[in-house]
């Protein structure tokens, strides 16, 4: 018992001595970073002093507006100058401690085979196998950023060009939409113009009125009234589709700390294009009850439909939301002697 309590000690206390060195070295290193950035908020806050001081200069009239821009400009070299040669004496303070650990000088225990240590927005120091090294990184702007789409609506046919007679009830027809899209800034200096793609999930949903139903007649697929009263009729096609848009977004560029950033869906946006995919199924849901007895009843087929869709969509709106209009230009059912082509109005909501 006594060995092994003399064991446990000593294991603590390499253990310990061990975390203080990890502890040591981790501590000068952040140490080196917070003065770097110490060095370059104080020369900024003291040049921000010295720029009024010329302002105000300027505004009792005792020197020029050129003589006030030049003594700015000599002011802002001199502190640049300043930060240049004090950052450069802690960098070769952190280069020394890198050093050291490089050596072994620096020992430490059982420690990930990476470790990072970040100097403010731009300087990084990585540890890789007891290998160190430095890298500047620089923010870059996206151009391409991602989506979820969801939308959802009022859903129709159009009859020889009219919608006024439709045998589909105008409330109860609904659509939905969900989908993943990629928004590409086209310009790289301009925020307008923007290429919106995917992919997206369509549900057409249309209920008929008057107690009727499809009906299958070999190639035709026929709104018939059925002999059975209905409590409901459901008729509903699912695609798979690829829509492709050109999204003009008024969203403003902002700039700060001498750089540009261009964001989305953060004001007006506009987008016109179309989408093209397949149909996935086609199913008729038909709802009645018959001596007390409620009967539920799903038919699955393809029912004459179109095998592929395809059509114009656009929308307009503020920030996420936008009011959304689609048009099949295929027909509903691709040989019926009567054609009918699905239209859509809903709202659409785009989310970063």
């Amino acid at each position: 018992m006594r060995n092994f309590t003399i064991y446990l000690a000593l294991l603590l206390c390499l253990f310990a001595s061990k975390m203080v060195a990890q502890e040591t070295f981790e501590s000068k290193a952040r140490a080196i970073a917070n003065k770097i950035e110490k060095i370059t908020k104080e020369e900024k806050e003291a040049l921000k002093v010295e720029v009024e001081e010329v302002n105000v200069q300027f505004e009792k009239g005792t020197i020029t507006k050129a003589q006030a821009d030049q003594k700015k400009q000599d002011l802002a070299q001199a502190r640049a100058t300043i930060i240049e040669n004090k950052v450069a004496v802690a960098q070769e303070e952190l280069k020394d401690l890198v050093q050291q650990k490089v050596n072994g000088k620096i020992k430490e225990g059982t420690s990930p085979d990476s470790t990072t240590i970040r100097f403010g927005k731009r300087l990084i120091l990585k540890f890789e196998n007891d290998t160190a090294r430095t890298k500047n990184y620089v923010y870059k702007e996206k151009r391409t950023t991602s989506q979820f789409v969801f939308a959802l609506g009022l859903n129709n046919v159009v009859t020889d060009g009219s919608v006024e007679n439709s045998d589909f009830k105008f409330i109860g027809s609904r659509f939905y939409e969900w989908g993943l899209t990629y928004n590409t800034r086209i310009a790289k200096n301009n925020n307008l113009l923007h290429l919106k793609y995917g992919a997206s999930v369509m549900y057409n949903d249309l209920r008929p009125t008057q107690n009727k139903v499809f009906v299958v007649n070999g190639d035709q697929t026929n709104l018939e009234t059925s002999p059975i009263n209905l409590k409901s009729s459901r008729f509903r096609n699912v695609y798979l589709v690829a829509p492709l848009h050109l999204e003009f977004d008024f969203t403003e560029k902002k700039e700060k700390d001498g750089k540009t950033y261009f964001r989305t869906h953060e004001s007006f946006r506009f987008g016109i294009g179309g989408y093209a995919g397949v149909r996935i199924k086609s199913k008729q849901k038909t709802e009645y009850k018959i001596d007390d007895i409620d009967y539920d009843v799903k038919a699955k087929g393809d029912f004459n439909a179109s095998n592929f869709i395809y059509g114009l969509s656009t929308y307009i709106g503020y920030k996420e939301t936008s009011l959304y209009l689609k048009y099949d230009l295929n027909p509903l059912f691709q040989d019926n002697a009567i054609k009918q082509n699905n239209v859509s109005l809903g709202l659409r909501f785009d989310f970063n």
